[in-house]
């Protein structure tokens, strides 16, 4: 079954790695291959590509789509967090331009078999990498109410994550909860037949969301990695990243100014004394968004954010 998965704001991302022939570049999120087969056609045939993804059918995908430059590129089945491991196995150091896009794919949404889509009747599973142990159904059908009530309103932002935990917890006691669909009958009924909705929203949105961020432990490791990732960018090297949600944005923003501003000391101090300098200079002010076309044609990509930045 083919991968289908349209790469979001491609000329955006191109235009802020600033893809040049010759020059290293790695794509932590590979999904449909459709950034890095952009990002192939312009750093060949010198330059050099990693891709890493954890789901396995992305990287499956990626051996095809790619052939044309199997000579340049290694790709790597595992999280982004382990991209140091993965440079090291290749004998690299550093690169000139990294993207992170942390979205999900049509593929994951469509055909995956994991009940990332609350249209789908699918085992609740929403492991990115199917070799991890805990899967949503786990957690939906273990943890106490007020853990799943954290996990829907932290993760997921959602006002209604008290009445969804019970409504659950409830159910369970009656049915396991399997399916996705299962599950999205649930929270749907949950939520008060008067309580205002978002529009083009699905009631369970947020907390499909919430799974799987807890599930996959996006937001620790999305922090963990903007740590340290000037660590492994050349001089000049770009970082490219696509969030889809507020909570993922406000990491990389935070990140980004942190390197920039270097210095923490507190602003009376007369010097500094905690000796950090700024490591990367933001490219992007503002977080940029899809055009007006782009969300016409692709509607999945209208909660797109774009924050890039350059190591000094």
């Amino acid at each position: 079954m083919a991968y289908r998965h349209i790469p979001v704001m491609l000329n955006e991302v191109i235009h802020y790695l600033n893809c040049r022939p010759g020059k290293t570049y790695t794509d932590c999120t590979l999904g449909g291959s459709g950034h890095a087969r952009a990002i192939c056609e312009r750093i060949m045939p010198d330059g050099l590509f990693i891709g890493i993804d954890q789901d396995i059918d992305a990287i499956t995908n990626a051996q095809k789509t790619l052939q044309p430059y199997s000579s340049n590129i290694h790709l790597f089945h595992g999280n982004f967090i382990n991209l140091p491991q993965f440079l090291a196995q290749i004998k690299i150091d550093a690169v000139d331009g990294i993207l992170l896009d942390l979205g999900l794919s049509l593929h994951q949404l469509e055909n995956s078999g994991r009940g990332f889509s609350f249209n789908k009747d699918e085992p609740v599973d929403m492991r990115m990498d199917n070799r991890s142990a805990t899967r949503a159904g786990d957690l939906v059908n273990n943890l106490a109410e007020q853990a799943l009530r954290k996990i829907f309103k932290d993760f997921g932002e959602e006002r209604w994550a008290k009445q969804i935990a019970r409504s659950i917890v409830k159910n369970r006691r009656q049915k396991k909860i399997q399916t996705s669909r299962q599950l999205a009958q649930i929270v749907r009924s949950a939520i008060p037949r008067r309580a205002p909705r978002e529009q083009h929203i699905h009631p369970a949105t947020r907390v499909f969301m919430a799974l799987r961020i807890a599930v996959n432990k996006e937001l620790e490791v999305l922090d963990r990695f903007m740590a340290g990732v000037s660590d492994w960018l050349n001089p000049k090297g770009r970082l490219c990243v696509l969030s889809f949600h507020s909570l993922e944005d406000r990491i990389v923003k935070q990140h980004i100014k942190t390197m920039e501003k270097g210095c923490i000391c507190p602003p009376k101090l007369p010097e500094c004394a905690c000796g950090k300098k700024s490591v990367m200079r933001s490219l992007t002010k503002k977080v940029l968004r899809p055009t007006q076309k782009e969300i016409t044609a692709n509607p999945m990509s209208r909660s797109t954010r774009l924050r890039a930045a350059e190591k000094i």
